[in-house]
């Protein structure tokens, strides 16, 4: 297990590095480079010129990516712009509210998605199974920007149920509003719902076909037995591995559900930054996401053991 750790903790920083060169180099090709597209076509040289001395922009190309790198490895992603602090403090005040979106609507779609796909996989090609398949795929094929302003048209303006803004403030202010709440984790949660019942289903389906649900069935176990003790545990296989691979399509989906509702996390933050052309902003939301996807993946690989015991490391 210590050398798999290893290994993966190894490919990681690859991938790490591989994507801030990448992302590092994209605004560094900036027409005009970072201080021209910041301060805008109208700046005049003698400005440009100051604004990269005192954001060191004036340095050479590797000089500045050498410092960016050093900055990283001491927990420095940089100074914002436009807000004049650094980029830590921002992500520090945003981030746990982005957490507490994305979590309640990841925990919400799991506790849905998978007796949904079970109940699917159960009642294959059945009627129930055939609606149940054409709300999800509606839901999938669905923007989530466009989701929710439909649930803000429905519950906001003709049922008047609920706010179309979110709480503002810190993450207390946040919990202590449910109401404002509800339509942005929703929102998350029936794309998510939408595409893990849908693995849940083929999953539930491939585990009845095999020959060892047969067997208990023949022992005399009870369906409900089968299903919790036998079909459950490995279905949840693959849902496991999507779980932790869709970490970035959640980052991104909770990005443009923060925008819609105005939500005040790390997605509302990097779409003012690149409204603002606050470059060091959306290069420190890169890096944090480049890492929790890391991390997704590696929980994912982790949690292989405890679903099934026949996974080993050293096999991997």
């Amino acid at each position: 297990m210590i050398a798999f750790l290893g290994r993966r903790l190894i490919q990681g920083i690859i991938v790490m590095a591989i994507v801030i060169t990448i992302t590092f180099i994209l605004e560094q090709s900036l027409p005009g480079g970072p201080a021209r597209a910041i301060l805008g076509p109208t700046a005049t040289t003698v400005s440009v010129a100051q604004f990269n001395r005192t954001h060191g922009l004036n340095l050479p190309f590797w000089h500045q990516y050498i410092n960016y790198i050093n900055g990283i490895i001491h927990g420095n992603l940089g100074f914002s712009y436009h807000y004049q602090t650094s980029v830590n403090t921002l992500l520090v005040q945003n981030l746990p509210k982005s957490l507490l979106l994305v979590g309640l609507a990841t925990v919400i779609a799991i506790l849905v998605s998978i007796p949904l796909g079970l109940f699917q996989a159960v009642r294959r090609d059945r009627a129930s199974d055939h609606v149940a398949t054409g709300v999800t795929f509606a839901l999938y094929a669905a923007p989530v920007f466009w989701l929710g302003i439909i649930l803000i048209s429905i519950f906001t303006f003709k049922l008047k149920l609920l706010p179309p803004n979110a709480p503002e403030g810190s993450v207390g202010h946040v919990i202590h509003d449910p109401r404002g709440l509800v339509l942005p984790v929703l929102t998350l949660a029936l794309v998510s719902i939408a595409l893990y019942s849908r693995y849940m289903r083929s999953s539930g389906i491939d585990a009845l076909s095999q020959e060892w649900i047969l067997t208990a069935h023949a022992k005399g176990m009870t369906k409900r037995r089968v299903l919790s003790k036998h079909v459950l545990r490995n279905a949840l296989i693959p849902l496991v591995t999507l779980i932790g691979l869709s970490v970035p399509a959640l980052v991104s989906g909770a990005l443009l559900v923060e925008v819609v509702f105005n939500y005040p996390g790390v997605g509302l933050l990097f779409w003012q930054a690149a409204v603002n052309r606050d470059y060091p902003i959306m290069l420190g939301f890169t890096v944090v996401v480049a890492a929790a996807t890391i991390l997704g993946s590696l929980l994912a690989d982790l949690a292989y053991v405890v679903i099934d015991p026949r996974v080993r490391f050293g096999s991997r």
